[in-house]
């Protein structure tokens, strides 16, 4: 068994890329979404490197790392750049997800559209209140925990989002591994032990308010 990293490892077989780099990656891809909308068809890395408050080198090497880009003095076509990084991220084809606790945060996750706009779609939801269970939000009929592995087996599920009380965390965390989830964006405010093979990614939002509060509350903040 591991101890969940603080999201040190990306999926598959990109394990060996730094953390970093895949964070850079996914704004780079924002960039350039936001780029395309506008009608840009050509961006350099300084310029994409300047939009990010990265330099152009440090653009370039994350991007050979995964091949060759563009041509010097031309640039990258957007297009074909953004869908090179959406293939390296996996989401150039839609990945199916299960939700697991249908609270409030829950209910707000089902509603949200910008998993659907990436290529993600929430096609299970899962609780143990007998109150919530036979509930449809949206598309989304909430099934009890016991349907669990069979959903995902039929559904073909690989991730799932976990939005339970921290006291709950583990069980359920485990019960998605069997089940064979390979990657959970975790939620509830607690560390998790998963076995090789399966990454944790957590989103703990009060500690980054928390640290948001002390930039703001730092008297040496410039």
């Amino acid at each position: 068994m591991k101890r969940e990293p603080n999201a040190k490892e990306p999926m598959g077989r990109r394990a060996a890329i730094s953390p970093l780099t895949v964070r850079r990656l996914s704004l780079y891809l924002r960039c350039l979404d936001h780029l395309a909308a506008e009608g840009v068809t050509t961006v350099s890395s300084r310029q994409l490197g300047d939009a990010l408050g990265l330099t152009a080198a440090q653009v370039r090497k994350d991007l050979a790392q995964f091949g060759q880009f563009g041509r010097p003095g031309v640039g990258c076509h957007i297009a074909d750049l953004a869908g090179r990084l959406r293939g390296i991220f996996g989401t150039d084809r839609r990945w199916e997800l299960a939700l697991v606790g249908v609270g409030s945060l829950g209910r707000a996750l089902l509603r949200y559209r910008g998993f659907r706009d990436k290529g993600f779609h929430i096609s299970a939801a899962f609780d143990t209140a007998a109150g919530k269970v036979g509930r449809k939000y949206g598309e989304v009929v909430v099934q009890r925990m016991s349907r669990l592995a069979s959903v995902v087996a039929e559904k073909g599920i690989r991730l799932a989002v976990l939005t339970v009380p921290a006291a709950a965390a583990q069980d359920v965390a485990d019960q998605l591994c069997r089940a064979g989830i390979r990657g959970i964006l975790n939620f509830a405010p607690a560390n998790l032990n998963v076995p090789e093979g399966v990454t944790v990614v957590p989103v703990d939002m009060a500690a980054q308010i928390e640290q948001l509060s002390y930039f703001v509350n730092s008297p040496n903040r410039a």
